[in-house]
């Protein structure tokens, strides 16, 4: 495990230069989605298969921007799901952005996750670790991640980050909505994953939430890159992740793209979602 937190380390450095100093326009290209790739989309996802080169305990990887699975390392011990840079249309209004990674044994099913990464490009580049516990990093001067801290959700928070169309959604998750405004809850939401999730995580708790919309019912988010490894971030610093009934981390893709309607908070909040949608 060690060599693959040495491994996103380096390529989260590459990947931090990449965005200050590289062409941030858009390619030629879509990914397996249908997103219009950047240029640094497809840059940070060939660094890290570069850094996985050198991981020889990494037998697979699986990128957002890949249609299909690659193997490394035969005898590798793991399988890696990634999204290389993760709300890359904030980059050309200097938001922040980030790399998420899931880190599988056997397969990409959620109970089958054993560590999760994920890294913050923002004013500082941070990373979050989740093995047993969740460890807080941030680079230094000296090119090196130090330990901060770590992170743990308070039983209740104050955020509430609400993604999707709003004209897409039920009406009983926009009365779940409008009532947690209702009780004091400040909006605060970006458009990009992993700086929203990591505002909840260092602010102590909250509700993100990324339902079924009319447009896609079953949900945007992708489970292999993005949904289970912060489901086991969420629920390793002891907070919850649901797509709304079940627990996220109980799902089996169909596909190494398959998506699924995600919410991740504190555990009060859940609760709360728990309660709103066991009546639909």
């Amino acid at each position: 495990m060690r060599e693959i937190i040495d491994a996103i380390s380096r390529a989260s450095i590459r990947i931090k230069r990449a965005i200050e100093f590289g062409d941030t326009g858009y390619s030629d290209h879509t990914n397996k989605t249908g997103d219009t790739q950047l240029k640094l989309d497809i840059a940070s996802d060939l660094i890290i298969e570069e850094e996985f080169q050198k991981a020889h305990s990494v037998k697979t990887i699986i990128s957002e921007e890949k249609d299909t699975a690659k193997t490394l390392h035969e005898n590798g011990k793991y399988i890696i799901g990634y999204d290389p840079l993760d709300g890359s249309s904030l980059i050309d209004v200097n938001l922040a952005v980030g790399s998420i990674f899931g880190i599988y044994e056997n397969d990409t099913n959620g109970s089958s996750i054993v560590a999760a990464v994920y890294v913050v490009y923002g004013p500082r580049t941070e990373m979050v670790v989740a093995i047993d516990d969740v460890k807080l990093y941030r680079l230094g001067a000296d090119g090196n991640f130090k330990e901060i801290k770590t992170i743990t959700l308070n039983q209740k928070g104050k955020i509430n980050a609400t993604g999707a169309t709003q004209k897409g959604w039920a009406a009983y998750h926009k009365k779940l909505v409008d009532e947690i405004f209702s009780d004091g809850y400040r909006l605060r939401y970006s458009g990009g994953m992993v700086p929203d999730l990591h505002q909840i995580l260092l602010k102590g708790g909250g509700l993100f939430s990324y339902p079924a919309t009319t447009d896609t019912p079953k949900g945007k988010l992708r489970l292999v890159f993005e949904v289970f490894p912060f489901a086991f971030v969420f629920e390793k610093a002891l907070g919850s992740a649901i797509d709304g009934k079940k627990r996220l981390l109980e799902l089996k893709p169909s596909h190494i793209h398959d998506t699924s309607p995600c919410f991740f908070g504190s555990n009060d909040e859940i609760e709360r979602v728990l309660n709103a949608y066991a009546k639909q």
